[in-house]
């Protein structure tokens, strides 16, 4: 536990990864591929995918959604397949290589290649979901309960750090392109082919340093690791009554993160709808957001520290509530918007870190992966519920700021929620939970 050089190794993955996050899915990817199906579309603005006609502009939104639907079925079993055996780091090297490798595919992303970009894209997006749950199993065995806070908080800021820094030098590239002979289009399929060098190459420095600290369980005669996987998962919904603040615990983070998801991803349109802010002024704003979140995160880790975990997260939830609440009543102009970015930036990273340290608190030793998978699965459903929330309101209102009131129920409920969480009890019922399973494993 805390050796430096491989906590050093750990977050060095969130560095890696975060470069896909930014770069491919939250800025070129998608507007890239909408524009090579409107390319391809009829006079109607349809594409055809065997005989199913597609809007050309729904093409990207479907690919996350199959993705995502994808890291549900899947996530959990690879999670107890992985906690039954010694293959975490495997599966970590296996689908952080099948991702990174995927993106940098999508540098043959054109009108010609338009399914297959799709689909690279889906197995990147997969395999990115997939790595994060052994990316984040290895948390409780790398860091002591009284480190966990500071190394996860460590580990957001790298990937800020990692995400933004290659997201500035693709945007240098795309905004000078013209300068250095090349077009936009080859300029944005550089940008997304690095996004996967970046992942690749930086991941190895994870490999070499991450040490496979999982025990292997002997496979029961007449049994393999895929059927295995799937009883363990069938064992764990049996026993789900055993960890009732663990579940208390994941439902509120689905609800407040949702909140949390909903702003990133709706924030620049209320920029650009209600604000008039433009294009570049956005990507200057995502930038900025990039740089205060790395620090953001260190200074809740930091706040944890002194307050406690669930204090410094409680905290988080209340500034979010604040953020929403003044966007929605009293955000006019495009300086209060920087300010307001800044703001969001700060908590962002924090709150972030902080939910997966103290679940890492709450899961039964031996079994990490197995519960981080369902703490995935928990984020990615938050590409459901709040954007919903918010579309409703706008459109039943007919304002962008009625959308924006309308997530302070998600984080004031899932504050609600949080509060009657007992920490220490989850930590007890885990503890419980491992102590069976090794009596039963004696017997």
């Amino acid at each position: 536990m805390n050796d430096r050089r491989e906590i050093f190794g750990w977050t060095m993955y969130d560095w890696a990864n975060s470069a896909f996050s930014t770069t491919v899915v939250s800025v070129f990817f998608g507007p890239y591929l909408s524009a090579l199906a409107q390319n391809a579309a009829d006079p109607n603005g349809l594409i055809y995918f065997l005989g199913i006609p597609i809007k050309f502009d729904s093409l990207f939104p479907y690919c996350v959604s199959i993705s995502v639907g994808l890291q549900v079925v899947l996530l959990p079993i690879l999670g107890a397949m992985a906690d039954y055996s010694h293959l975490r780091k495997r599966m970590l090297m296996l689908f952080s290589t099948i991702g990174a490798v995927a993106a940098i595919l999508l540098f043959f992303a054109m009108v010609e290649t338009l399914w297959l970009s799709a689909l690279l894209f889906i197995i990147a997006n997969l395999s990115f979901g997939a790595s994060i749950v052994f990316y984040n199993a290895y948390l409780p065995s790398i860091a002591s309960q009284d480190q966990r806070d500071s190394v996860s908080s460590r580990g957001f800021a790298m990937g800020y750090a990692g995400g933004g820094i290659l997201l500035l030098l693709n945007l240098i590239l795309f905004q000078f392109s013209d300068k250095l002979g090349i077009s936009q289009e080859l300029a944005v399929r550089i940008s997304l082919a690095s996004a996967g060098l970046w992942w690749l190459l930086f991941s190895q420095i994870t490999f070499q340093t991450l040490r496979p600290r999982h025990a292997v369980r002997a496979i029961p005669p007449g049994e393999t690791l895929l059927s295995v996987g799937f009883k363990q998962l069938a064992n764990t919904f049996r026993q789900i009554r055993q960890f009732p603040e663990t579940v208390r615990y994941l439902i509120a983070y689905l609800i407040y993160n949702d909140g949390i998801q909903t702003v990133i991803v709706v924030a620049t349109l209320f920029g650009s709808q209600e604000l008039k802010i433009d294009n570049t002024s956005l990507i200057l704003v995502i930038l900025m957001v990039q740089i205060v979140a790395f620090f953001g995160a260190f200074f809740f880790g930091w706040l944890a520290n002194r307050l406690g975990t669930k204090r410094a997260i409680v905290a988080s939830l209340v500034i979010w509530s604040a953020v929403v609440i003044y966007a929605a009543v009293a955000l006019q102009s495009v300086a209060e918007f920087w300010v307001l970015s800044a703001v969001v930036a700060v908590v962002l990273g924090g709150s972030q870190a902080l939910s997966r340290s103290l679940f890492a608190d709450m899961i039964p030793n031996g079994r990490e992966a197995e519960f981080f998978s369902f703490y995935e699965i928990s984020d990615r459903f938050t590409s459901i519920f709040g954007p919903l929330i918010f579309g409703l309101a706008n459109q039943i209102a007919g304002s962008l700021r009625a959308g924006i009131f309308s997530l302070v129920l998600l984080f004031v409920l899932g504050l609600a929620i949080l509060l009657t969480v007992n920490v220490p009890r989850a930590v007890r019922e885990a503890e419980a939970a491992h102590l069976e399973e090794v009596a039963n494993a004696a017997l």
